[in-house]
């Protein structure tokens, strides 16, 4: 026993000073104002009174959850598709496709995001291949369906992975009993392979709304500057304002807007498993 707790020792010490620290941090300066002095601290609650009155940064705020769920949906009507039709085939053409489906995430997110740009600007690939045609040059760059693009590009393989591994879980003797009682595919479908892939679904429904909500460099490369969300606001906070407490409050408000979700998420997930197990 004390061999197991000596070895959770470094990873304590990682969590402490790379996640706790920061966050207490971000506490300390969203509830306080600097003072004169650099070490003086005052209580206040005006970094989010600021926030919550101000109609543009809620404006922002709205924009970021809309974008995020849009980005979402659209993951969500593509992705089980896809994972659908992989989790239908053999062995060896499942290993294959989901390793062309995870290869790009071995690129850094950054770089792959500067790609579209190149594909997407007036002379890019796109564009190019439009001109072919007699079409173009359409302006695609630094808009919002260039974001929204940027957002579903970077974050549909995650919901393709957890949904295709909640569809290769599935017992296929249901299946075959679905059919055994007279129900055809579409049926079959609806009524067995839909609500016990459902946990899958929700899982891929976390891993892309929480990180979309929250994106900056994304909306800033793809929506260069024109397209802001509360990632940009809050970057621009700590690096271009120096309103460190400002930023800090934003952060604590979209840390605690995470969580919710997460926690709707998490009880949403409970539901369906349990829904299944009946």
């Amino acid at each position: 026993m004390k061999q197991v707790r000596s070895m959770t020792y470094p990873y304590v010490a990682w969590i402490s000073v790379m996640i706790v620290a920061p966050m207490l941090l971000i506490v300390l300066y969203a509830f306080t104002e600097s003072g004169n002095d650099v070490l003086t601290f005052r209580f206040t609650l005006d970094n989010f009174v600021r926030f919550v009155t101000d109609r543009v940064f809620l404006a922002v705020l709205w924009r970021s959850l809309a974008i995020a769920l849009v980005t979402t949906v659209i993951c969500v009507l593509l992705g089980y598709p896809v994972a659908y039709a992989i989790s239908r085939l053999g062995e060896r053409a499942n290993t294959v496709l989901i390793l062309l489906i995870t290869m790009p995430t071995w690129v850094n997110m950054l770089v792959r995001t500067y790609a579209w740009m190149g594909i997407l600007q007036d002379e890019g690939v796109l564009n190019t291949f439009l001109g072919f045609f007699g079409v173009g040059p359409v302006p695609m760059l630094h808009t919002s369906f260039a974001v929204t693009l940027g957002m579903v590009y970077n974050f549909i393989p995650f919901m393709i992975l957890q949904i295709h591994t909640s569809l290769d879980k599935l017992d296929k003797n249901l299946l075959n009993a679905a059919a055994d009682l007279g129900a055809d595919r579409l049926h079959t479908f609806l009524r067995v392979t839909l609500p016990l892939s459902l946990p899958g679904v929700v899982s891929g429904v976390t891993l892309v709304f929480l990180p979309a909500v929250s994106s900056f460099f994304i909306p800033k490369l793809l929506g260069g500057g024109q397209y802001v969300l509360v990632g940009n606001v809050i970057e621009s906070q700590f690096l271009t304002s120096g309103d460190w407490n400002f930023g800090s409050a934003i952060s604590l408000i979209m840390a605690v807007i995470i969580m919710l979700s997460m926690y709707v998420t998490r009880k949403a997930d409970v539901s369906v498993a349990s829904a299944g197990k009946e």
